[in-house]
């Protein structure tokens, strides 16, 4: 009995050992050798230095690494709930029965089947500010908002991508093309609330507006929660945009250079990698943290069936 439990367990060893040899290969050691790498000098083809916390200290008086981090706190706190919002409106509008609403959905959601990049030089043609579609059009409306008003009311043409001011609320703009697969979420949400509750508040005599926000919004807030999550998780991430429209630099004026980008830039074009492996670690503490602080103030809002 006792060697056929064995066998049994030896069996079940080996079919495991590929994914354990994975993981402690692929996973486990890269960890722990980017920690090491995090207290040394390192570019890559010579042996690391260690420098105990000299990185580290280093990065609380780099201002590119605080600037970074400033912009990618901006594309997070403000792009990520932009973004939500913009999807839980769309998901409102599609979760609607009518003929052809199918049709609508399908072109909604295929623009999130672009490519990033390809997604990012699409709209540096269109953001250009000098013969993009989106300046093109804010023209013609000038014009037209000039001819009626005598030339008190003007809409202002921006420089998008080639100004400082604009750049970050040009890539939330861009963005929000991609919203399709968040809103595909949040519509299979919506359309899982029960229609039982809907008429108890009608019979109670509640608008449209209000059962949204008693009946739908608690029903859906893990899905929201979820979203949210992700999506702050996705901020501090933000990578391919900015390094395409940018070619890697940040331009302009370092406004569009994220800290993902900056720690890119470290590791590999600069071969700084002890630096930027005491940047990746930093922004996992980051995350982490903010991952945290999202679950601790969400739990008394999150309303889960059943419970």
């Amino acid at each position: 009995m006792r060697q056929s439990i064995s066998n049994e367990y030896l069996t079940g060893l080996l079919f495991v050992l590929p994914w354990i040899a994975g993981f402690f290969i692929w996973i486990l050691f890269p960890l722990g050798y980017s920690v090491y790498l995090s207290f040394c000098t390192y570019d890559g083809l010579t042996a690391p230095l260690w420098v105990g916390t000299r990185n580290y200290t280093r990065l609380a008086s780099d201002e590119q690494f605080w600037k970074s981090l400033w912009n990618t706190v901006y594309i997070t706190f403000i792009g990520v709930p932009v973004g939500l919002f913009f999807s839980l409106c769309l998901a409102f509008a599609l979760n609607q029965k009518r003929r052809g609403i199918s049709v609508y959905r399908t072109i909604i959601y295929l623009p999130c089947l672009t490519p990033v990049v390809a997604m990012a030089v699409l709209w540096m043609w269109l953001l250009n500010p000098e013969v993009g579609l989106v300046n093109a059009l804010l023209r013609k409306t000038d014009t037209f908002v000039a001819a009626w008003s005598a030339g008190m009311l003007r809409v202002p043409i921006p420089g998008w991508l080639n100004d400082p001011l604009f750049s970050k609320p040009a890539l939330i703009l861009m963005g929000l093309w991609g919203a399709g697969g968040t809103m595909l979420i949040f519509l299979a949400a919506l359309q899982d609330v029960p229609l039982s509750l809907f008429e108890s508040a009608e019979i109670d005599g509640a608008g449209w507006f209000h059962k949204q926000l008693h009946v739908t919004l608690p029903l859906i807030s893990p899905v929201l929660f979820y979203n949210i999550l992700v999506g702050v998780i996705g901020g501090f991430q933000y990578f391919t945009q900015s390094y395409v429209i940018s070619s890697g630099t940040g331009a302009p004026q370092d406004s569009t250079l994220f800290y993902a980008l900056y720690l890119f830039n470290n590791a590999f074009p600069f071969w700084k990698m002890g630096y930027a492996s005491a940047m990746a670690w930093i922004l996992f503490f980051i995350t982490l943290g903010i991952s945290f602080v999202v679950f601790r103030l969400s739990a008394r809002h999150i309303h889960y069936q059943g419970e």
